[in-house]
């Protein structure tokens, strides 16, 4: 009788637990997390749905892998983990392991790393740039996007297909935003690993909840975008 009453009071613990994470935001959304191990970093940054999980080498910033997706909270575990079950968006190693779904154990060896920095905190996606003084808008609801994730002063954007899962380039690090400048630190690139720990120095305005981002890219060609919050359908 009392391992029966002891279960159910596990279950019903368990159960809010899960409605917390559902619903609090102040403690479970918004995170930044490191692993270190054997010379490989893993990043893991992720808001109330989504979750973004990416490895380098930790001293040179060689980009090994990333990916990431919408999630939902997975399969109770203990009280010391946490489980993401993720419907992926893109996986740079789609072409070798055709994974489209996996589950994240959050454990203890997670290192909170988030910063105070909350402005330009989300998800956005590229919806327009100038090109030769013409602005040309896209479409952000194909699957073919761009689309960069602010979160606590770190940032990662991720070219990608989520029809084809087609995986074009990703780069991330620290930002810091300063009276009308936004300042990355490449800490990782796919697609040019020389670019790692370069600092880039932008003008951002945000017009119509559009963020307006212009400056020179990592090759030092101008840039002038513009970016829209993204919100899951």
């Amino acid at each position: 009788m009392k391992h029966t009453e002891v279960r159910q009071s596990q279950e019903v613990f368990i159960k809010s637990l899960l409605l917390i994470f559902l619903i609090n935001p102040i403690q479970n959304f918004g995170q930044v997390y490191k692993v270190d191990k054997d010379g490989i970093s893993t990043r893991v940054i992720l808001d109330k749905e989504y979750i973004v999980l990416s490895k380098f080498e930790s001293e040179s910033g060689n980009f090994i892998s990333t990916l990431g997706g919408y999630y939902k909270p997975g399969k109770f575990l203990n009280l010391d983990e946490d489980v993401y079950d993720v419907n992926l968006e893109f996986n740079s190693n789609y072409d070798q392991d055709s994974i489209k779904s996996i589950s994240i154990v959050k454990t203890s060896k997670w290192k909170n790393i988030s910063k105070t920095n909350d402005i330009l905190k989300g998800k956005w996606v590229m919806s327009g740039r100038y090109n030769n003084g013409e602005f040309r808008t896209r479409n952000t609801d194909l699957p073919r996007k761009t689309m960069k994730i602010l979160i606590d002063g770190f940032f990662q954007w991720i070219a990608f297909n989520t029809e084809t899962f087609k995986f074009s380039g990703s780069g991330g690090g620290e930002y810091e935003t300063l009276d009308g400048k936004y300042i990355e630190i490449i800490q990782y690139f796919s697609r040019d690993d020389s670019r790692v720990g370069a600092v880039l120095d932008f003008n951002y305005e945000i017009k119509n909840k559009d963020w307006y981002h212009s400056g020179l890219s990592s090759k030092g060609n101008p840039i002038n975008e513009v970016w829209t919050i993204r919100n899951k359908k």
